[in-house]
């Protein structure tokens, strides 16, 4: 049989590897910061009634729902299963395999090459320069590209990108790309959302998620936000019936008036929580932090990572290894829980350096 499937697989399948995901890597541990996941964990009731039938393909409640959460209108938005379909119906959509590219600007968001790689779409990289801005020069002067990809703020540096490099951007793709601004952590740094923009740029797309803020990363619920072309584009390529009927209602009463007021007391309290952490991740002889902190997560870097990282596993703290991303040598990035699993993992990192002192 694997002689049948070597035969039978995609040829730009053969070399690549499954995504490193954070569940994929770890399973088990006490506390779970290694996948910007919200420690969150909110209520919500289903109505099963319906449930012998196909459901919506876009669901009312939640393209309502979400278009005004979002000051869009429902023409302008489509939900996908997690941002990820969002990543994946736009190279399909958008780039013709084994001819077309997109641009990707690492260290960044791993989906984006994965899921032009398994499409046979090529990929292009500008890195960010060494302070993590976009190098505007070199992404202009990149050509043949149909889709260019900017993390906002952007994982897993955190940092935020300037208002100024992306309207350049957009400027300079107007008439031969889409430029596609992943806001999955918007939530956290939501004066810079390019949402408010969707009508000044026909090539502009953002992608948003319902996994980081909103707590509902096991939900699969995910949305694309562009001008109604790009929109009706990709509903010619999402598949009949993307959104299951509990997914729907769940991301429905998750975008209500209660509960966008519950988002953003915990936004505000995740974000209390996040200068303390860092604080505290400053402090330690040896740890530097990377980037900055516009997202719900941490990032730094510390000599002996390697070390330390399997050192929190062995405790039942699990954390996200960055080192093998471009210009991230020996740095951690960490989710931030609630106070008690940080203060949990202040304590195991302060054990660390007493016995690899002693």
């Amino acid at each position: 049989m694997s002689t049948l499937i070597d035969t039978l697989i995609n040829d730009n399948l053969v070399p690549l590897k499954p995504y490193e995901s954070a569940r994929r890597l770890f399973s088990g541990g006490q506390d779970w910061l290694n996948a910007n996941e919200s420690p969150f964990a909110n209520d919500y009731g289903v109505d099963s009634s319906s449930f012998n039938r196909y459901p919506s393909c876009q669901p009312k409640s939640v393209v309502n729902g979400y278009a005004s959460y979002a000051n869009v209108t429902k023409e302008q938005l489509i939900v996908t299963r997690g941002a990820d379909e969002g990543i994946e119906l736009l190279i399909r959509t958008f780039c013709t395999p084994g001819k077309d590219n997109i641009l990707i600007c690492p260290p960044t968001y791993g989906m984006y090459a994965i899921s032009a790689e398994t499409c046979d779409i090529g990929v292009k990289t500008v890195p960010l320069k060494s302070d993590f801005n976009l190098d505007v020069e070199g992404i202009c002067a990149t050509d043949n590209v149909n889709l260019v990809f900017i993390c906002a703020p952007n994982n897993p540096t955190g940092t935020q990108v300037a208002r100024a490099d992306i309207k350049t951007v957009l400027e300079h793709f107007s008439e031969s790309a889409l430029v596609v601004v992943d806001e999955a952590y918007i939530e956290f740094d939501a004066d810079n959302t390019w949402a408010t923009e969707i009508n000044n740029y026909p090539n502009l797309v953002v992608l948003r998620t319902l996994s980081k803020a909103f707590a509902l990363a096991g939900l699969r619920c995910g949305f694309t936000l562009a001008q109604a072309p790009v929109i009706q584009a990709l509903l010619k390529v999402i598949a009949p019936y993307p959104i299951p009927e509990p997914v729907a209602q769940i991301a429905a009463q998750a975008l209500s008036s209660d509960a966008l007021e519950r988002l953003q007391q915990q936004v505000s309290e995740l974000n209390q929580e996040k200068a303390a952490l860092a604080a505290a991740l400053a402090a330690v002889d040896g740890i530097t932090l990377v980037g900055d902190t516009k997202a719900n997560f941490i990032l730094f870097r510390f000599a002996k990572a390697s070390a330390l990282m399997a050192y929190l596993v062995s405790q039942g703290m699990l954390i996200r290894d960055q080192s093998k991303q471009l210009n991230l040598s020996n740095c951690l990035r960490v989710s931030i829980g609630t106070k008690a699993q940080n203060q949990r993992l202040m304590n195991l990192i302060n054990a660390f350096l007493q016995e690899d002192a002693a």
